[in-house]
């Protein structure tokens, strides 16, 4: 155990003075939020930081991962299960329209583009579902190379950064509500954390719907990682490249997103009144100040070189894809009169 904390402790400690102070200057700059200025003073100092930082991965990779689902779960315990349950209810309708958007004018585009298939599934699946963690499950079900995982990423990448800044700015304009823009922000902003810093910065009760819309929509990962792994099996079958049963199922196993189980589980006893509004006030607070260290820890860590090798074609298909994508979004909650 100490040789873990001796491991993580100098990164979970800069991200805990950078999340204290962003913390502070979102006091005094609401409109933009703790959130946000935690990822801009994180990659602000990735480009000061030298580029070996051996002392500070472990912490980083801490924080930027586990810190960050361990404030989602806690923030379960200040929403109800009718709450989570009817705005997940909203986020599945507009949910179907935006993954076969992204999927099939993916698939149209990456052919004009004549940017590979592998290369368009990723880049596809990480604007439709959830950023990295889609493209780093799907690429090993499809056999991508880890060039294709890169480019995918740096292309996801430079978009979410992008949303991060221009969603609260044009989710004010269009004058939306908290439940419309969260819905938004929930179904086109790419990464979590990207979807945690662009919700909070609208509100806090639109940062709220946007989580809750985003766990729902990752979950969609696995009917996704299925439904490609069942094509790729047929692809490989009769070429000795079939996984085992077994190795399959550890693989999903490993794919399942826990904490969202545990999310739930908290909102339940919250739902049932077993955590006392003052306590339910205090995990709410300290999950906001989690997730803004968790954002901190990812510009700290993130691969500046990734926007430098992206590539023009497969960066223009992620641009078409998530404008498809934030489009597709707000035109199905006007047809379904959300707006």
């Amino acid at each position: 155990m100490s040789s873990l904390l001796k491991h993580i402790y100098p990164g979970v400690l800069l991200s805990l003075i950078i999340a204290s102070l962003a913390w502070f200057l979102g006091q005094t700059l609401p409109l933009i939020g703790s959130s946000v200025i935690a990822l801009g003073l994180g990659l602000a100092l990735n480009l000061v930081l030298p580029k070996s930082r051996g002392p500070l991965n472990g912490g980083l990779r801490f924080s930027s991962k586990t810190v960050l689902r361990l404030a989602i779960i806690l923030l379960g315990s200040s929403l109800s299960v009718t709450e989570i349950f009817e705005v997940g209810r909203y986020s599945l309708s507009v949910m179907v329209f935006t993954l076969t958007a992204a999927f099939g004018f993916g698939y149209i585009f990456g052919r004009l583009f004549k940017v590979n298939w592998k290369m368009t599934s990723l880049i596809s699946a990480g604007t439709g579902v959830c950023g990295g963690s889609a493209i780093a499950a799907l690429s090993p079900v499809i056999d991508a190379d880890d060039s294709d995982v890169t480019y995918a990423v740096g292309a996801t990448f430079i978009f979410d950064i992008a949303m991060i800044i221009a969603f609260p700015i044009m989710g004010r304009a269009l004058g939306l509500s908290d439940l419309a823009y969260g819905l938004w922000a929930g179904t086109a902003v790419n990464d979590t954390s990207s979807v945690v810093a662009a919700g909070y910065a609208f509100s806090e009760a639109a940062g709220d719907f946007a989580t809750i819309v985003k766990l729902t929509r990752t979950l969609s990962i696995i009917p996704i990682v299925l439904i490609f792994s069942v094509f790729g099996a047929a692809a490989h079958k009769g070429k000795g490249r079939e996984p085992k049963e077994g190795s399959r199922w550890a693989y999903l196993k490993g794919m399942v997103p826990w904490f969202i189980l545990w999310f739930l589980i908290f909102a339940a006893i919250n739902s049932l009144g077993l955590i006392p509004m003052q306590m339910g006030a205090g995990l709410k607070a300290t999950s906001r100040f989690l997730m803004t260290m968790a954002l901190g820890a990812i510009g700290l860590s993130t691969d500046m070189r990734k926007l430098k090798i992206a590539g023009f074609r497969p960066m223009l298909l992620g641009l078409v894809i998530s404008t498809i994508v934030v489009i597709v979004s707000l035109v199905v909650q006007y047809a379904l009169g959300l707006l």
